[in-house]
């Protein structure tokens, strides 16, 4: 079995391991993942999470031409804008996960850091993850204001839409995406009730420990 395939797969499992637990549905979603040359692997546009076709994901060479598959998700803009201003993203992904989207309609959020500080792993997974405004679907403005943030932040929060995230892999991603869906349904299912959440000396622990992006 090739690189190549194997990614294929494993990008087909994941997903449909996210899509299986509710965490995006429908054809909602998208994922792309690189290959050790630079190639790039995309979820084909109006796909579900829960039945890609390894066979069928756009394949892009590492010039950004398409050369195989189906037509590319219509979010592009989005995943390029990771990979061209973050040198370690070897993966995006992005979903419409419920908690995280009901988190960015709440009023008294931090645009600069969207997800409250209630456990260690978002912050060691994430960094601080920035909340953007609305955008129509397919946009490019969102790409736009990805690259305005100058590859500091690993991950975003589309209002009223959905996560984005990079990772160093596709397992790594998943797992960071999974994670900020995670803390906002913390924050969302304590909202009222005052919960502990870590004290900035906590949070500046867990960042010097695992040397985590954490612009002040």
């Amino acid at each position: 079995m090739t690189e190549n395939t194997r990614l294929r797969e494993q990008i087909c499992l994941l997903a449909k391991s996210m899509f299986d637990r509710g965490l995006t549905g429908g054809s909602t979603g998208n994922i792309s993942a690189r290959t050790s040359d630079g190639e790039l692997l995309v979820s084909p546009t109006g796909t579900s999470f829960g039945r890609l076709d390894p066979a069928r994901l756009s394949h892009f060479d590492a010039d950004g031409n398409l050369i195989g598959g189906d037509q590319p998700t219509k979010e592009m803009p989005l995943h390029t804008a990771f990979y061209d201003t973050r040198s370690s993203a070897g993966a995006v992904v992005h979903l419409h996960s419920c908690h995280s989207v009901a988190l960015s309609m709440m009023p008294d959020v931090d645009p600069d850091n969207f997800l409250p500080p209630l456990t260690p792993y978002a912050i060691m997974k994430l960094g601080k993850v920035t909340l953007l405004p609305f955008f129509l679907p397919g946009d490019p403005a969102m790409g736009k204001a990805v690259r305005g943030l100058a590859g500091k932040r690993t991950a975003v929060m589309l209002a009223n839409h959905g996560p984005v995230v990079a990772g160093k892999d596709i397992e790594a991603a998943c797992n960071a995406i999974e994670e900020l869906e995670d803390t906002a349904r913390l924050a969302m299912l304590t909202r009222g009730m005052a919960p502990r959440a870590l004290t900035d000396a906590q949070v500046r622990a867990l960042v010097t420990k695992f040397d985590v992006e954490w612009d002040e």
